[in-house]
């Protein structure tokens, strides 16, 4: 009998990684120069030199993931907490008991669920245009799949409402200072200007990712085999033991840790406003839910303990994939092709027309994006060097500045070499490959979008 084949993530990435090493044989070595402004290191326009080549070979090939571990070490611990915390919750029970509480008053009241979808994904998606929502996104995940598994979706619209929609949101920044604040300071415009025509880029980008995901939501709550995830959702069903057909009974343990779930989640918002809190102050805050939601919940020392390493054990394969998604930008880095890509780009834009120009700078960003997915260190490396060129073609900084955010925000959510994304199917235990056969529609979608989008700015100047 034939074999079935069978995709592996981890595999295709460490092979790519060795096709860049392969490429350090024969891409010239280049460099720009870095000066340290306002705390963050930037190149500098016009400085980019040729060197000897620095080709990687095996030794490099091998120590890679292990380097890519290093840089990567405070995204890798997140999700080992966030996955470990999230299982000492659930074995309380009062997840479970709350989405089936929820799922039964929706029930009774059919009407509401059609906003479901739409509603809470604007949420979202207002959390990605204001202050950046993107890596705290995944305590969400694990919420949101067993509630949308008891209204009759799947896992992937689980996973959809709260990572695209902050995704959304993200691309179609307005105040998100960690792309839109850090590009408009380095490219020298006053902070938060142009707000107008992005505030008309999220509405779009928001109302088109709430329609795909809406439309295939309908189509599986009719026809629940049309999912791409039906067989791996007939196991969490009965995993997540739900049923909607009587009311939940919730003790008080499981109020209590509701009550600490919910303190968790406003002080997560907090924290992320009024104190800028990132992966390492979330990582706490949720190490510091799971230990207090044991207690709370009455579970004994012991379960506390081997709930949170199960939990934590899960997320072992996501580990392995994101410090060697790292690994590509560690050989780039030292095979000295990063830079050369960027100046090789920047050498094509220069030529082209303005609309084109921008056009190609949202490509361009998107390539860059599949080696740097931080949005504020993609800023750094490329922003210098776009915001001059920018003046050279005739596009406007501002546009420039668009054309990054586009490239940033809406390729990320398939890259399977970005840490937060692969963070996310991680905790939702859906494969990359799935993920990808459902989006690519989507990304084919909204890579035409911005394409048209970079074209309106030219014709009003945008500035």
């Amino acid at each position: 009998m034939k074999k079935k084949f069978s995709f592996n993530t981890l595999a295709m990435i460490y092979a790519v990684v060795a096709l860049v090493a392969i490429a350090t044989w024969f891409v010239p070595g280049g460099e720009y120069r870095r000066e340290v402004k306002e705390g963050r290191t930037l190149v500098v326009p016009g400085s980019f030199s040729f060197l000897p080549s620095q080709p990687q070979g095996i030794g490099a090939l091998l120590t890679s993931p292990v380097k890519g571990f290093m840089q990567a070490a405070h995204i890798i611990a997140f999700v080992f907490i966030i996955g470990g915390a999230f299982s000492v919750v659930q074995k309380t029970g009062a997840i479970a008991v709350s989405v089936q509480k929820v799922a039964f008053t929706v029930a009774r009241k059919p009407h509401l669920q059609k906003f479901f979808v739409p509603v809470t994904m604007i949420v979202f998606s207002l959390g990605g245009t204001i202050f950046g929502m993107s890596e705290e996104t995944m305590p969400f995940v694990l919420i949101f799949i067993p509630l949308a598994l008891s209204l009759g979706y799947d896992s992937l619209v689980g996973t959809a409402i709260p990572f695209l929609g902050a995704a959304a949101g993200f691309a179609g920044a307005t105040l998100n200072p960690f792309t839109v604040g850090i590009a408009q300071g380095i490219a020298e415009l006053p902070l938060y200007s142009g707000l107008g025509y992005r505030i008309l880029v999220w509405v779009i980008s928001t109302a088109s990712m709430v329609t795909f995901v809406m439309l295939y939501a309908s189509k599986v709550k009719k026809d629940p085999r049309r999912s791409l995830v039906y067989e791996l959702d007939q196991n969490r069903r009965r995993t997540f033991h739900l049923d909607h057909s009587r009311d939940a009974i919730v003790t008080t343990p499981q109020k209590l840790v509701l009550g600490v779930f919910v303190g968790a989640l406003i002080l997560l918002v907090y924290g992320i406003l009024e104190y800028q809190w990132f992966i390492t102050e979330i990582a706490g805050l949720f190490l510091g839910l799971g230990i207090l939601s044991g207690f709370v919940g009455r579970l004994t020392l012991d379960e506390i303990t081997d709930s949170f390493k199960e939990g934590a054990r899960d997320m072992m394969g996501v580990a392995f994939i994101i410090g060697c998604a790292r690994a590509l930008l560690v050989v780039a880095n030292d095979g000295k092709v990063m830079d050369t890509l960027l100046y090789s780009l920047a050498s094509v834009i220069s030529q082209l027309h303005p609309v084109l120009a921008a056009q190609v700078m949202f490509v361009a960003h998107g390539v860059i994006n599949f080696f740097v997915h931080s949005g504020s260190g993609q800023a750094a490396l490329t922003m210098p060097v776009m915001a001059p060129l920018a003046d050279v073609v005739g596009v406007s900084r501002q546009t420039a500045v668009l054309a990054f955010q586009f490239g940033d925000g809406w390729i990320n959510p398939i890259l399977p070499t970005s840490g937060v994304t692969m963070g996310v199917l991680g905790l939702a235990g859906i494969p990359w490959d799935r993920w990808f056969r459902w989006m690519i529609p989507a990304q084919i979608f909204f890579f035409a979008l911005a394409l048209l989008l970079l074209v309106p700015p030219f014709f009003f100047n945008y500035h």
